[in-house]
């Protein structure tokens, strides 16, 4: 359940509430916003009454009617800003994090690296740890891959993003970047998921090849239920009948999230299409849906990749298909000022 403040409630008085709050057995989370609203798990509602009858003038108490909680915009319904130093993502900005599917060698990682800044990237993204559908793919650099994505990062004035595998293997991970990713196959890895979310990390759900948005906000409860509220949804495509591509990008995952969760999310048209010249236009189509950024792969010779190479993006196309999006980005801040 929730126990919102009334807007005429002083700081004082929800100080006050909070103390009581925490004064019980159960579970209390703090939301700050446009409104003051405290997450009571498993809290019984005639209990809650009773405990804050001084109060009950100053308060709403509500039954979370959603099975996800922290995920609720009903529990947030402010916009969640997830921050990595000065850069906001979920704001006014739409922030793209751009780089190679793997990391190949420190020379690549910092060609790719000079790329994405060239384009308007703010992050770094790159692959240490390579989950692959055959065992005898190349599977990643690890940890010294890890030293030359920081690097790369460091040398560029880029954040960085990688993808976790495992828990063995998560506090090597974030020791190096900035933001951990969670890749579509590991979206329902609820113990790892749950490890995660003790870290206060910024982390990047991807949503898993087959799972249901409902399913996706479950899976985020899990990292959140645990502490971690620094969660930015992904949406990288769905299996489904279609051939033409390598998934079906669903845009219509970016205004669902938006009403049902106050986290924000962007979209990876990469393996959302996975040919190189659909992405472009899908890029330039998630701006429009209102996601607050994109994840693209980038290569010097895609030809030449280790992996994913048909969705990689050379120099020349990544830099023409950044000047559109900044272009449908003008748009749509003039979109939004009519509304």
């Amino acid at each position: 359940m929730i126990v919102k403040m009334n807007r005429n409630a002083t700081p004082q008085t929800g100080q006050a509430v909070l103390n009581l709050l925490k004064s019980t057995t159960f579970q209390i989370k703090e939301s700050y916003g446009k409104e003051t609203i405290f997450g009571v798990v498993n809290g019984q509602i005639d209990r809650i009454k009773i405990l804050l009858q001084e109060y009950l003038e100053q308060v709403e108490i509500h039954e979370l009617t959603s099975s996800y909680k922290y995920t609720s915009r009903e529990f947030h319904p402010s916009d969640t800003l997830v921050k990595v130093d000065d850069v906001v993502i979920g704001g006014n900005d739409f922030i793209t994090m751009a780089g190679p599917c793997s990391i190949e060698s420190l020379d690549q990682i910092m060609e790719c690296a000079r790329i994405a800044k060239a384009g308007g990237a703010k992050i770094l993204r790159g692959g240490a740890f390579k989950p692959r559908t055959s065992p005898y793919a190349f599977q990643g650099l690890g940890e010294e891959g890890l030293k030359y994505m920081r690097q790369a990062s460091d040398a560029y004035g880029l954040k960085m993003i990688t993808e976790v595998m495992d828990e063995a293997n998560l506090e090597l991970v974030c020791h190096y970047t900035d933001i951990i990713q969670i890749g579509a196959r590991n979206m329902q890895n609820f113990r790892l998921l749950e490890a995660i979310g003790k870290t206060q990390k910024p982390v990047a759900l991807k949503r898993g090849i087959s799972g249901t948005i409902d399913e996706w906000l479950h899976a985020a409860e899990y990292i959140a239920s645990q502490g971690n509220l620094n969660i930015i949804f992904v949406e990288r495509g769905i299996r489904t009948y279609e051939t033409a591509t390598r998934n079906t990008l669903d845009l219509s995952a970016v205004p669902i999230i938006q009403k049902l969760s106050h986290f924000p999310i962007i979209v990876d048209p990469s393996h959302g299409v996975g040919v190189w010249e659909y992405i472009p236009p899908m890029a330039v189509a998630s701006v429009a849906t209102g996601a607050s950024g994109m994840i693209v792969e980038i290569h010097p010779t895609p030809e030449q990749a280790w992996s994913d190479g048909p969705q990689s993006l050379k120099e020349d196309t990544y830099l023409k298909m950044m000047r559109q999006v900044d272009v449908m980005v003008e748009a749509m801040q003039k979109i939004r000022e009519i509304e």
